[in-house]
């Protein structure tokens, strides 16, 4: 009898450990705020055929599950399975495919090409795992010059770049709408400061990452992107320029918040993606 007594009293102390740890490194959510799992997820992005993986740039947590998808994906899609990124702007494509070719090393890699202050720890691995399996990777974005070229000017001096810098840029005149959720929160979240010019920027990186999505995939592909939870959140931006080409593409889009308490999604999230990853705000960055 004291064995059993013993026993169900070290039980009750392993449960009540177990609920009152709260030191979990991420929670899932599908679009309406209901906990499900990543085997949910991989589900679904065996589906689709675009997956937007709407990252926290500096969350490492986000970094490892982007990692374990591209794999997972791989796995079920070998060739079929295409990946992108913001983090790399068009004009850099020609050396990006001389390193995945294994043509350029590593440092002339560094040298050639723009890359963001986390390359190594959070890019690269994604890029090698496409060198090692023989994988498209697709830069993506608009080269940041121009952009910043809107913010200052407006959209009528990409008329006046030069003709071969146009083929870095989705094509002009792009169509822009103002009450796309993305640019209107934007406009409104910067109190109007710079007319529509600073929506009008980033309109500009997601019509050119949406083009070089739709020129590098085809029916019976899965394009894996990975970009900024801003450019796909809510099926806004990217995904309204993707719709644009073509409105039956099947886009899964995965967005990442930060919460101080990641057991229960805020109202707020909801439906910023149709799976949403949660981390504790305090999570460790991987750069500052």
């Amino acid at each position: 009898m004291k064995k059993l007594i013993l026993l169900g009293s070290t039980i009750a102390l392993m449960s009540f450990t177990m609920l009152t740890d709260s030191r979990n490194a991420y929670a899932l959510y599908d679009a309406k705020g209901k906990t499900t799992d990543y085997s949910a997820l991989l589900t679904e992005a065996k589906k689709a055929d675009i997956v937007l993986f709407g990252e926290l740039h500096d969350n490492p947590v986000i970094h490892w599950l982007q990692k374990e998808l591209t794999k997972d994906l791989y796995a079920d899609k070998k060739d079929k399975l295409v990946l992108g990124a913001e983090m790399f702007e068009a004009d850099d494509q020609i050396a990006l495919n001389e390193y995945l070719e294994g043509r350029i090393s590593e440092k002339a890699l560094k040298d050639e090409v723009k890359l963001w202050n986390n390359f190594a720890t959070d890019y690269k691995p994604l890029l090698d795992f496409a060198k090692t399996n023989k994988l498209k990777f697709v830069a993506a974005n608009i080269p940041r010059r121009y952009a910043n070229m809107v913010y200052s000017r407006g959209t009528a001096c990409l008329d006046s770049i030069n003709p071969e810098a146009k083929k870095w840029i989705a094509p002009l005149p792009f169509k822009y709408d103002g009450n796309v959720k993305a640019y209107k929160d934007i406009f409104e979240n910067s109190g109007g400061h710079g007319g529509d010019n600073l929506p009008k920027s980033q309109a500009i990186k997601d019509a050119t990452m949406a083009h070089f999505i739709m020129k590098n995939w085809s029916k019976g592909q899965t394009f894996l992107h990975y970009n900024g939870a801003y450019h796909s959140n809510h099926h806004s931006a990217i995904e309204w320029y993707l719709k644009q080409q073509n409105p039956n593409l099947k886009v899964m889009v995965i967005s990442s918040t930060e919460q101080d308490d990641i057991t229960k999604l805020k109202e707020e999230t909801f439906d910023s993606g149709d799976f949403i990853i949660v981390t504790p705000s305090n999570m460790t960055k991987t750069y500052k």
